[in-house]
């Protein structure tokens, strides 16, 4: 099998997340960069990678990367390359996408035009034509350049792989599929334990838990560019590996996942997703506002995507809503509570401050994911612990009370004579206690000569009845020795059958 390098993007932030997926499936990292992974695999690789992977935005083969700052060198670079160990005569290909950071070449639709120019100069001349029609399957390429380096990927994946194909109805501000993916995988969130989103929108954090319990790879149930390039990827591979993804599926799980909307249409909306994706039976939605979410269990998980205030709804109403996710909450019993949003004052409506804070982007937005981890099952605060904490804080709580009432020195005048005050104080404490140990010594050079006489008696008396004790031990040791070699039995063993009869 052919080997590549294969380009992996994601969302920023969420690079550990990905990187963890691709080495559990077994393939080898070759580097970590903003918002991609590259590994070493061949076309196997890129067939499971587009079906397995949870978190990635699409699969792409690595043709080329070198450097570049002017638009002629980037035309001969690009001809260099053997564009027709990947595209065939007939191959219709172009560079779909193009982005430049902190590099010479900053126009994406020169470097597009330029790229394309250069690869059809290169075919022409390994085809013998001056014209192609271009009336085959889809090779379309897409360019990173960064401080003037040019990376060039073949997509092998056509439509980000965020889009799985069930969610055919969305919400007005939908998070990706993808991410939501990423975001309860950066969670310890099992399987066996409760999962709930009280703002589910189209069901897509209930929905993407549900996939990962029952082990459903989610990308059954969509097509890839890739499928059509015969002349690289065998069709077999993926059918095996469709078989192998039916083979690993679960459906016998038991499960506790719910998703609540505080609007009906957004609950029939994530039953239409839930049953597109083959998991409407494992979970259970309802209409229900945040104020009156409960939950009977202990130890579960609210993972959620609440209202940001960008687009759906005023912020003035914010600190309300917030509060209500604060009250939640504090009402659910030893649960784990992970929030992604770009509300700023999160930690202040909801009334504590989060372990973590992860920085990533929706999109272009940036949100924060906070997460408010709770203990693990049978782990509770000790109430010891609880009592120390809170009679730490009564002491604080006093040593403030007693230091505001210390009179302030308000200029250099009252702050020189208080220090020439507390100098003087200083001083004469200072000679008042010579003067008293000198008076002093006498006296205590007495006491200590009658309590080093009383101390050297008593060890002394120690030592001897130590000493005795001692040579009657020798003394028993030596007689028993004797009574024992009259038995004809050796002590030790004597010893070890009275401890067996005991």
């Amino acid at each position: 099998m052919k080997r590549f390098d294969l380009i992996a993007p994601c969302h920023f932030g969420l690079e550990a997340v990905l990187k963890r997926e691709i080495i559990d499936l077994g393939y080898e990292i070759a580097s970590v960069e903003d918002g991609r992974v590259t590994f070493h695999g061949d076309e196997d690789a890129v067939v499971r990678a587009n079906i397995f992977l949870r978190t990635a935005e699409r699969v792409m083969i690595e043709v080329g990367s070198f450097t570049a700052t002017s638009f002629e060198e980037l035309f001969d670079k690009t001809r260099e390359l053997p564009w027709e160990e990947y595209i065939p005569k007939n191959g219709r290909f172009w560079v779909a996408k193009a982005s430049s950071v902190k590099s010479k070449l900053f126009s994406p639709s020169d470097i597009q035009s330029i790229m394309k120019k250069a690869m059809v100069r290169r075919l022409g001349e390994y085809y013998g034509v001056s014209w192609f029609d271009e009336d085959g399957a889809p090779y379309p390429l897409r360019v990173f350049i960064k401080n003037d380096k040019v990376t060039i990927g073949l997509d092998t994946t056509g439509d980000s792989l965020h889009k799985r194909g069930y969610r055919k109805l969305t919400a007005k501000a939908p998070i990706a599929e993808n991410l939501a993916a990423a975001l309860i995988m950066l969670t310890p969130w099992k399987k066996d334990r409760s999962f709930v989103d009280p703002f589910c929108g189209s069901g897509t954090f209930p929905i993407e838990a549900a996939l990962m319990a029952a082990n459903i790879a989610p990308g059954m149930n969509r097509t890839f560019t890739a499928e059509s390039w015969t002349n690289i990827i065998d069709r077999k591979l993926w059918y095996s590996c469709i078989d192998e993804a039916e083979e690993q599926i679960d459906m016998s799980v038991d499960l506790d996942i719910q998703g609540y909307d505080l609007d009906p249409e957004m609950i029939r909306i994530s039953r239409e997703n839930a049953a597109l994706a083959g998991v409407e039976k494992l979970i259970h939605f309802q209409q229900r506002p945040v104020s009156e979410l409960r939950h009977p269990k202990k130890y579960g998980f609210l993972i959620t995507n609440p209202p940001y205030g960008e687009r759906l709804l005023d912020r003035e109403g914010l600190p309300e809503l917030y509060g209500q996710i604060g009250d939640a909450i504090s009402g659910l019993d030893c649960w784990s509570s992970y929030i992604i949003t770009s509300y700023e004052d999160v930690e202040k409506y909801i009334g504590k401050k989060a372990d973590k804070n992860r920085k990533i982007y929706n999109g272009m937005m940036k949100t924060y994911f906070y997460q408010f981890p709770g203990p693990k099952p049978g782990k509770r605060p000790a109430v010891g612990a609880e009592v120390k904490a809170a009679d730490g804080e009564q002491k604080k709580e006093a040593g403030r009370s007693e230091l505001k009432y210390e009179p302030a020195i308000r200029n250099r005048e009252e702050r020189a004579e208080a220090e020439g005050s507390q100098k003087s104080a200083g001083n004469a404490g200072y000679n008042y206690n010579k003067r008293e140990e000198r008076r002093n010594a006498p006296a205590q050079g007495k006491r200590n000569e009658q309590r080093n006489t009383s101390s050297q008696g008593k060890r002394n008396e120690q030592r001897n009845a130590s000493s005795q004790e001692k040579r009657n031990e020798r003394g028993n040791a030596a007689s028993q020795g004797k009574r024992n070699e009259r038995s004809g039995v050796p002590a030790p063993m004597r010893e070890k059958r009275k401890w067996t009869m005991e």
